[in-house]
């Protein structure tokens, strides 16, 4: 019976209590929400079921060593103390990442991997007379080296590349979104395949992508070609493919309309594109459309959710297009919720509809809002007035 160990998700600020949410529908035990991270204990099988079923991780970290160390020479000491060759044969390749945020040590994280890297490098040179080669690109084995003031965090990376990386997008446009963003602006919106979904101004068709697959509760990674943990020594692959398996059985089947709009050209080629490379072509619809000559198409419940462009991004009129996206949204969209994220806190204020709530996240370094517009059918005083009182 394999047993449980700590491990680590880290995420996107803002989104810590979306994926403490995921962790814990998914079965992960002692969930604890931290900054940019979420705590949790499971197995080796749910390890590989968090790598290929979270829509918010950035990375699944395992710690294998937690210790005080005050200098440069304790932090090459306790990596020393590791018995390295549990985890790394001496003909196999490694790579350090770091992270400092400590007044006993520089912020130079590149330092602090040199100096990790020698620690290991010693070790197996001094037990073994040779030892194993850096790989920065195609790693045995990635660890991550974590210095919180006095504390030092050794772990293990299962995921290799970061997960936003799901593995379905071959086509990009101007100003991408990140993928565990949009999943994560998706969750926080409510939206869960109930209703038709619109992303107005799609893009390459990211957000289109993740609410599909969110809708039919595909699993997030279920594309991607390889993972940190299946270089592991103690890799099972009848256990991975059991994990994979049990998540393919989950999925349902959602019958409402997804549909992306653009009007330029070019992004809709590289949206098709992309929602053909994630096999999604039967559940999404992408339209050559401009969204301020559009009206809602769709009958019931509809949630638009959108990263319109916004200064750092293309060159437009910003105060004309917030106002032209509200007058859209309050003409031609009753019974609709809108969401939509940016970071010019400014341009907002023309839209010219009142926010129902108001969400910090963060784009990059970009500091933003998600924010969210109920739209009602007619005004709401004439949905007051269908039901007067007797």
């Amino acid at each position: 019976m394999s047993t449980d160990f700590k491990m680590v998700a880290t995420t996107i600020f803002g989104l810590e209590g979306v994926l403490a949410n995921e962790l814990t529908n998914l079965g992960a035990q002692d969930v604890e929400e931290g900054v940019r991270s979420v705590s949790f204990k499971g197995d080796t099988g749910f390890m590989y079921k968090a790598n290929i079923a979270l829509r918010t991780a950035i990375r699944i970290l395992k710690p294998i060593k937690v210790t005080k160390i005050y200098d440069e020479e304790d932090l090459y000491d306790a990596m020393k103390k590791i018995k390295w060759e549990n985890y790394l044969d001496v003909d196999g390749t490694f790579s350090i990442g770091a992270v400092v945020n400590s007044p006993n040590f520089t912020n130079n994280s590149h330092y602090i991997s040199l100096k990790s890297k020698d620690a290991i490098a010693d070790y197996f040179r001094d037990k073994f007379q040779k030892r194993p080669n850096v790989d920065l690109d195609y790693p045995d084995l990635k660890i991550h080296v974590h210095i919180q003031k006095d504390l030092l965090t050794i772990s293990l990376d299962s995921s290799g590349d970061s997960l936003h990386k799901r593995g379905y997008r071959t086509a990009t446009n101007i100003a991408p979104i990140n993928e565990v963003l949009a999943a994560g602006m998706i969750l926080l919106s409510g939206y869960i395949g109930d209703e038709n979904f619109i992303d107005p101004m799609c893009g390459s068709g990211t957000i289109l992508i993740e609410a599909c697959m969110i809708a039919n509760n595909i699993p997030a990674n279920i594309n991607r070609k390889h993972f940190a943990f299946e270089s592991w020594k103690d890799y099972d692959e009848e256990l991975y493919f059991t994990i994979q398996d049990a998540l393919l059985k989950k999925i349902r089947s959602s019958h409402f309309k997804i549909m992306g709009f653009d009007k330029a050209p070019s992004a809709i080629v590289k949206a098709k594109q992309n929602v053909i490379s994630a096999n999604l072509e039967e559940f999404i619809g992408v339209h050559h459309v401009n969204f301020f000559n559009s009206k809602k198409e769709v009958f019931g419940n509809t949630t638009i959710l959108f990263n319109p462009p916004y200064g750092e991004r293309l060159n437009v009129d910003l105060i004309e297009f917030y106002k032209k996206i509200g007058d859209t949204l309050k003409h031609n969209y009753p019974g609709s919720t809108a969401w939509l994220i940016t970071s010019n806190v400014e341009a907002l204020k023309h839209v010219g509809l009142k926010t129902s709530r108001r969400i910090p996240l963060k784009n990059g370094d970009l500091d933003c809002k998600l924010v969210k517009y109920d739209l009602y059918e007619g005004s709401k005083k004439a949905v007051k007035n269908q039901f007067p009182s007797e």
